[in-house]
């Protein structure tokens, strides 16, 4: 769950490898924001539901 709700956020949001090979700092912080509020969102869904 956690990999495919990464997965969806970085396509809807532009996050592509493009970007990676251009700008690596900016990648790594979108994508560490993504993975937080994923990780967030399956926590809420299976843990605290």
């Amino acid at each position: 769950m956690f990999f495919r709700l990464v997965k969806q956020m970085a396509e809807k949001q532009g996050i592509t490898e493009k970007l990676k090979a251009e700008n690596q700092m900016l990648w790594v912080q979108k994508m560490n924001c993504i993975q937080a509020c994923a990780r967030e969102i399956v926590n809420n869904e299976l843990i605290y539901a």
